[in-house]
């Protein structure tokens, strides 16, 4: 397994939309797996193949507490089949928005029908956490963000910090030998 690099916003890739794998081959695995290790380091609770530079339709989640037994879901062509009418807001920090968080309104169970690990066809109903995870890795397959669900205000705001903070990782150091 290796851990793979998380594209930050506002990288342009993240806002493509990946597509459908034809079946979970060994290079899909591979990839599955090679993202919970990147998702576990990171640390998160939810990673989807755009994340990594790969436009597949993949996500991997675990919302197991630290101390619980892990509980990994490796999704290849995640659908929702049913979303509850009653929503649920929680406060979603994303990866590849570091250290910024914002409150989303989504429904708060779902059933997502998937292709496992093993190319199996399966259908998890979820809620909470769970079903909140596993659509904001969703979207990410459509090129959302958690913040596209938020005023044009905050979303703004938050990328425009993340753009200030990326262009100044990205100037040279000031070295007093170069002077």
């Amino acid at each position: 397994m290796a851990k793979l690099p998380i594209l930050t916003a506002p990288d342009p890739r993240l806002k493509q939309k990946a597509k459908p794998v034809e079946r979970v081959d060994e290079s899909v695995r591979r990839l599955m797996d090679d993202m919970l290790e990147t998702m576990y380091a990171a640390p998160g609770i939810g990673l989807a193949a755009p994340q990594v530079g790969a436009l597949k339709r993949v996500i991997v989640v675990d919302v197991a507490r630290e101390g619980e037994e892990p509980q990994p879901f490796q999704m290849a062509n995640p659908e929702l089949v049913w979303v509850s009418d009653e929503d649920a807001n929680y406060e979603e920090g994303c990866l590849s928005l570091p250290d910024h968080y914002g409150e989303v309104a989504r429904p708060a169970a779902i059933r997502v029908r998937y292709l496992d690990a093993q190319d199996e066809i399966r259908e998890l109903q979820a809620e909470g956490i769970l079903a909140t995870c596993i659509q904001h890795e969703i979207d990410h397959l459509d090129g959302i963000l958690f913040v596209d669900h938020m005023s044009a205000l905050k979303r703004n705001m938050i990328l425009r910090k993340l753009l200030k903070a990326k262009k100044q990782h990205a100037l040279p150091a000031y070295s007093a030998a170069a002077s």
